[in-house]
């Protein structure tokens, strides 16, 4: 990063960024979401709210979402927004109203509703009323799909459909009904599965003690409780689970359901407190008969040992409850719906029958002996639930709303808030760690100098932006860990263990590559010594002077062109002829390599690309010798042909480099890793410095977006919940891993847009 490029780069993307604004103030296509919403205690309002929400963090400039409340006539709710629709279920009349007043709105592209069959009990034709009246385009969301229907229910679900652009379920199984018992094309529907929220590890003894259950090995249930959570088949069990686990407790939590309470009181939760006295559970089940906040109801998740799951409706489609409960990681025992049956494989939890004491005392007790099979059910959950989180529930619906939308809606992904707190989690007193399982640093991994000098310069940036204070604290320790890895001959080292001492690797790796970067981040560190301490400027002065007599002995492509950017940097006129020599050898490279179609230095494209044209376009930019400016553009006009496909990224696969033989775009799947991305997006911001094309700014923010869904498997690659980034994009799944390295790469590529 070059501090003059970026202010360049960030003056251009504000301005684009505000005449962008200025042309959505008067039209961003609209979409209405007819649902209960809260303040309503219901689980389809708590999943619309969570939908919206998420939607509009990740899609803000894309499109603008209107919230249509559904209530009842004996139902007034106060919203936290302005309402503009609302529809009264009871009345037939508003249906029809409510129809004409979406159909007169032109800003009105799409209307979501999202379905339960007893919303609409109270007026027997409204809902067909509304449908065939309404003149926009409807996507309608199926909670819960009924199997071996009658035949009026068919005929209902028929009409829905047909009256539908597109159906949304929330499992394969619910899908397969549709299609097989309803005779729906499998065309029409799309599964997007319940949406979970995204947590950062927290420890559960931190949490235990915080809500008094220290020493308690915790099961627990939520919920709006009624007689269908079927909670006295974990009452009859618990005496069976606590002959063996004494210390445990059984939380129950959640209101009664509001319609329960107007038709027959707290008769169920009276019910369950006569079990719980015959039974003799006082000592070991706590009710908590509160409808919690959002953070706090995830804390007692996360806290949880066991999960318990008992429902008896063998219809249920899905449920929120289950989805939150193993998206926080917990093991869960499970009765068989369709969702925990799509959800609970491959040791992700454990199925027992329905209203089957037995078995779930079998189960529990299996669990609570072992906290490595918790651990690894835990890891198992997060991992399989990983696609199901709001982030990606969310582009899923934004990418069938693009669809359907007749391209008017096209989707513009929100750049997420700088957050360093990764960054520090993974950091000690003496630098960044390596590896973390999950967001959970791994402190047996060690340290390298490669994780460290990154760190630094992301921090070296942040600074600039922001002058916090504590960044200064950071690039000490970076630069101390710098500072600590070379050696009396000037050379540096990369590994170094738990214990602060250098490991074996350093003497079987070439640590050409290691030596370059370091040089990187201290030549950035001194392009900012003007705002940065002088004792950090005079100690990077004194790194660099004492490695020069080994740099110019390096000939590893990536590690020479490292130290150009780090040389350019420091813009220190003795270094000048070092930078030169290594940017000749670069060109010399380039033309031996360079042959019709094959626009390259090496023989392969391999990893880290666009460091190489970006290093040379930085010796331009030190010395005017135009071979470098030339090789500079040749090369990364070759690479970019390569990797943006079709409008997105695609980064050369770590399974399979592209052999100058075939001088294809590569066919592999998979193995895009975050540090590829990232050097692409530095390469952007530096030639848009220079050639002043804003097809750089394009591709740039193109590039940024495969951090954010707008990849292959339209999943997130950053986690805002932890400030972290996962390790790679695989064909199949993302890498929850979040190390140094994914995390570094993506906030230096962060780091390259405006604030």
């Amino acid at each position: 990063m070059n501090k003059n490029i970026n202010s360049d780069v960030e003056e251009k993307i504000k301005r684009r960024s505000a005449q962008n604004k200025k042309n959505t103030i008067y039209y961003r296509p609209e979409i209405v979401f007819i649902s209960t919403f809260p303040p309503k205690v219901c689980g389809i309002a708590t999943y619309c709210q969570d939908l919206v929400t998420s939607l509009q963090l990740k899609f803000k400039e894309s499109f603008k979402i209107i919230i249509c409340p559904m209530e009842t006539e004996d139902e007034k709710y106060q919203y936290t927004e302005k309402i503009e629709y609302s529809l009264n279920t009871s009345d037939a009349i508003s249906y029809l109203e409510l129809a004409e007043r979406i159909n007169k709105n032109d800003n009105i592209q799409l209307v979501m509703l999202q379905h339960e069959f007893g919303f609409f009990n109270e007026t027997k034709n409204g809902l067909s009323l509304f449908l065939q009246n309404l003149k926009k385009d409807i996507i309608t969301t199926f909670h819960t799909v009924l199997p071996k229907p009658n035949q009026e229910l068919k005929e209902k679900v028929k009409e829905i459909s047909r009256l539908s652009k597109s159906i949304i379920v929330m499992t394969g199984i619910s899908s397969d009904i549709l299609s097989n018992d309803y005779g729906i094309s499998s065309d029409k529907i799309t599964v997007i599965p319940h949406g979970t929220h995204l947590l950062p590890f927290i420890d559960k003894v931190s949490l235990k003690t915080k809500y008094g259950l220290t020493d308690k090995k915790v099961l627990s249930t939520f919920g709006l409780l009624g007689s269908g959570k079927n909670i006295e088949t974990t009452l009859e069990a618990l005496p069976e689970i606590i002959s063996q686990n004494p210390d445990v407790m059984f939380l129950i939590i959640g209101k009664t359901h509001p319609t329960i309470i107007k038709n027959e009181g707290e008769k169920y939760r009276d019910f369950l407190q006569e079990t719980i006295k015959r039974l003799h559970l006082e000592m070991h089940t706590c009710f908590i008969n509160q409808y919690l906040p959002l953070d706090e109801l995830l804390d007692y998740l996360q806290l949880t040992n066991v999960y318990l799951f008992t429902s008896k409706d063998r219809n249920q489609a899905v449920s929120g409850t289950f989805s939150y409960a193993i998206s926080c990681g917990c093991p869960i025992v499970s009765t068989p719906i369709p969702h925990a049956l799509e959800v609970l494989k491959e040791d992700t939890g454990i199925i027992i029958d329905f209203e089957a004491p037995e078995q779930l005392a079998a189960a529990v007790n299996s669990l609570l002996k072992n906290e490595n099979v918790q651990e690894k059910l835990r890891s198992k959950s997060l991992e399989k639930m990983a696609p199901t989180a709001w982030e990606n529930s969310s582009i899923l619906h934004a990418l069938l709303f693009q669809q359907h939308s007749k391209n008017k809606i096209k989707l513009n992904y929100t750049l997420p808030t700088i957050n360093l707190s990764h960054i520090k989690n993974m950091t000690t007193d003496f630098g960044m760690i390596q590896f973390s399982k999950i967001n959970k640093p791994d402190i047996d991994s060690g340290y390298t100098l490669d994780d460290n000098a990154r760190a630094m310069i992301v921090v070296c940036r942040h600074y600039e932006l922001s002058k916090d204070e504590s960044d200064l604290e950071l690039i000490s320790t970076y630069l101390n860990a710098i500072k600590f890895c070379q050696q009396a001959d000037g050379n540096f080292l990369n590994y170094v263990d738990q214990h602060k001492k250098f490991a074996q690797q350093n003497y079987e790796t070439n640590l050409e590559d290691s030596n370059g970067r370091a040089i990187w981040s201290l030549g950035y560190l001194l392009s900012l010594k003007e705002i940065l301490p002088q004792q950090f400027s005079d100690e990077a002065e004194e790194i660099i002077q004492k490695s020069l007599p080994s740099l110019e002995k390096i000939h590893s492509t990536r590690a020479m062109a490292f130290i150009i950017k780090g040389l350019h940097y420091q813009n220190a006129e003795k270094n000048i002829p070092l930078l030169k020599k290594l940017a000749n050898r670069l060109v010399k490279m380039y033309q031996h390599e360079k042959h019709n179609d094959w626009h390259w230095f090496e023989s392969y494209l391999t990893y880290g690309n666009s460091l190489l044209p970006e290093a040379l376009l930085c010796a331009w930019i030190t010395t005017k010798e135009d071979i470098y400016k030339q090789v500079a553009n040749e090369s990364f006009q070759f690479l970019l042909s390569k990797i943006f496909i079709k409008g997105n990224i695609k980064v050369i696969s770590n399974k399979g480099w592209l052999q100058k033989e075939t001088a294809k775009t590569s066919e592999t799947i998979g193995g895009e890793q975050p540090i590829d991305v990232a050097y692409t997006i530095l390469a952007l911001s530096t030639f848009y410095k220079v050639f002043k094309d804003e097809k750089y700014l394009y591709m740039m923010k193109t590039a940024f977006n495969w951090f954010l869904g707008k990849n292959h498997l339209h999943q997130i690659i950053y986690n805002p919940a932890t400030g972290g980034c996962y390790d790679g994009l695989e064909e199949k799944n993302v890498n929850l891993n979040q190390g140094a390295e994914s995390t570094v790469s993506y906030l230096m590529a962060r780091l390259c847009f405006p604030t």
